[in-house]
């Protein structure tokens, strides 16, 4: 374990931190810690994608890279429909 740890370079280290924020999201929602319909949902899974995304960039690979684009844009329009139901509430 620590041959892994030790030839991370800090791009793996970014995608690899990315990849824990969207397990993370996901568990909560699962354990029922997070709603879905908040807007903090489809912000954290962005965010974590994008940050695998960004490790994806040096490191790249076609099925994790095409996976993270859906997932950030699927992540995206949450967060587009978030903020509209959060406009709605507030008129």
């Amino acid at each position: 374990m620590g041959e892994i740890l030790s030839a991370l370079t800090w791009t793996d280290a970014v995608g690899t931190v990315g990849t824990m924020i969207v397990v993370s999201a996901y568990f909560a929602t699962q354990m029922r810690y997070l709603n879905s319909d908040d807007l903090l949902f489809p912000v954290v899974n962005m965010v974590g994608s994008m940050m695998i995304g960004f490790s994806l960039f040096f490191n790249f690979n076609f099925a994790s890279a095409l996976i993270e684009f859906f997932w950030i844009c699927i992540s995206l329009f949450g967060v587009v429909q978030g903020l509209k139901r959060r406009k709605a509430k507030m008129s």
